[in-house]
């Protein structure tokens, strides 16, 4: 009954979705020259073949299953994989970084004639969504459609769960979709079962398989010539209100450590500008990396205002501290730096990485903050500390090694979705 409803409402709602659309890309959130996709008009053709369609919301999403979408190439030679996602920015990562026999299109919003046109044209094999995307009108249709599915790295905050809760019978419709939830932690495997998911297993966290983030030898080479021996750590994946927190934690360390150098890299660049005033309004010398600027040995901050940099920045930086923690975000990937050699830090707000948090700190492998008053004492404790800094670095190799065969055991589990189309592709019976 509630789909009925949903699907009659969003039918209604379509010419205020495309007005908002056209907002979206009037304020560059939405990219014009490809809106079409987003209203489920493909941008290219189908491929010959089987093709499994694998949908991300986002940049964190969709770099965690890369190394799934390798896997799933070399399982199947032939095969297409089909990455959706809803962002520019993660539209542009995926540009860069899908492998050969992977493609990109935009997902449609969740309007009934755009998720069939969408499902009309590309007819997917097989559908594996990543983390917690429930978009009811498209789960409808691929359960309606017969296309086999399953939810992989999936994922359930207590906030969720609990809306769900109160619409049991809608959400365990939706769920029942999937034939086969692969969970992240233990608890989100439960909270998935709870609301009806069918053979919900948990296999870990695939965030700790994917790949390194790749980097650019030559920028690397030269961001490396201009910050030698400078004393330096990195805000990454800041949000506002975190790189004024970056600012004053600087100010209170440059006296202490001559030379200093605070590298802020904004989650969303567009805001480069505006970080580079508020510094500037504090007597802060900064430069800006989308400019093509390097830093100068005057400049205090050097903002890292570009996409698809962060391999760079945390080879450089023995330091690194996530955004998204000293505001009630829920953290950025800590992972990453932490394959990378970094010594790991965060505010108190980490609750989307917090099976990876426990299993950091459980090894010392991440200094957990209470407060952005904690932060310059961190951070000048880290980077002057080399004993300190080398052992928060082992226990995260620790940790990051011990899990990186998780993708493995995600493989092992959708064998037998998998099955069919590597028979198609060898001619098996």
């Amino acid at each position: 009954m509630l789909h009925v409803l949903y699907r009659g409402l969003t039918t209604i709602a379509g010419p205020a979705v495309r007005l908002y659309l056209d907002r979206r890309r009037a304020a560059g959130k939405e990219d014009p020259e490809r809106q079409g996709e987003r209203l489920g008009r493909p941008g290219r053709e189908r491929p010959a073949g089987p093709l499994v369609w694998v949908h991300a919301a986002s940049v964190g999403e969709a770099n965690s299953v890369l190394v799934l979408i390798e896997r799933l190439l070399d399982t199947a030679p032939g095969l297409t994989v089909l990455m959706t996602t809803g962002t520019v920015s993660s539209a542009n990562l995926m540009a860069r970084r899908l492998p050969p026999g992977a493609l990109h299109q935009y997902v449609p919003v969740d309007l009934p004639d755009a998720v069939d046109r969408f499902l009309d044209h590309w007819r997917p094999d097989l559908a594996l969504w990543v983390e917690s995307e429930i978009w009811p009108n498209l789960l409808t249709a691929i359960r309606r459609r017969g296309i086999p599915a399953a939810l992989v790295n999936a994922r359930l905050s207590a906030r969720s769960f609990a809306r769900w809760r109160r619409l049991p019978g809608f959400a365990a419709s939706l769920l029942s979709t999937f034939r086969l939830t692969l969970a992240q932690t233990d608890t989100d495997a439960e909270r998935l079962r709870a609301l009806g998911g069918a053979e919900v297993r948990c296999v870990g966290n695939l965030k700790f398989s994917a790949a390194a983030p790749a980097a650019d030898a030559a920028a690397l080479a030269a961001l490396r010539d201009a910050v030698a021996g400078r004393p330096l750590w990195l805000m990454s994946s800041t949000h506002p209100g975190e790189d004024e927190l970056a600012a004053a934690a600087h100010a209170a360390l440059a006296d202490r450590l001559p030379g200093l150098l605070t590298v802020v890299a904004p989650r969303h660049p567009h805001r480069g500008s505006a970080i580079a005033g508020m510094l500037a309004s504090r007597g802060l010398m900064s430069a800006r990396r989308s400019t093509g600027a390097l830093p100068a040995p005057t400049d205090a901050v050097y903002v890292a205002d570009t996409l698809g940099e962060l391999g760079v920045l945390y080879r450089v930086a023995p330091v690194v501290c996530m955004g998204g923690s000293f505001v009630p975000h829920g953290g950025q990937n800590p992972v990453e730096p932490a394959q990378l050699g970094c010594a790991v830090l965060y505010g108190p707000h980490m609750w989307n990485f917090a099976e990876i948090t426990r299993s950091l700190e459980a090894a010392g492998g991440a200094v957990p903050l209470a407060g952005a008053e904690d932060l310059p004492a961190a951070v000048g404790r880290l980077l002057t500390d080399g004993t300190a800094r080398a052992a928060v670095v082992a226990g995260a190799t620790r940790v990051t090694t011990e899990n990186a065969r998780i993708v493995d055991r995600a493989m092992a589990a959708l064998t037998p979705l998998l099955a069919p189309l590597v028979a198609a592709r060898t001619g098996a019976p």
